[in-house]
């Protein structure tokens, strides 16, 4: 990971930027301390597409919103089976 002082961004933005977007990640520091870093921006659109991607791998049985067994239930509300 590469890093710049505040000098080199600003002279350099438009190559700094088309290095992020190619995946590499950036420090900008002030005065040698790190202040910022340029990452990857990853979209929500990225997200869209993985959504239902395990449709069918689980399906709820018919009983999961039924009421613990009475045993189970005391267990958790008073420590005791």
């Amino acid at each position: 990971m590469e890093t710049v002082n505040i000098h080199q961004a600003k002279t350099n933005l438009s190559k700094l930027l088309s290095r992020v977007e190619l995946g590499e990640e950036i420090i900008i520091s002030n005065r040698g301390i790190p202040s910022a870093k340029l990452i990857p921006f990853r979209s929500s659109s990225n997200r869209l597409n993985s959504l239902g991607q395990d449709q069918g791998r689980f399906v709820a049985p018919d009983d999961f919103n039924a009421s613990l067994p009475e045993d189970i239930l005391a267990a958790f509300e008073d420590g005791e089976e």
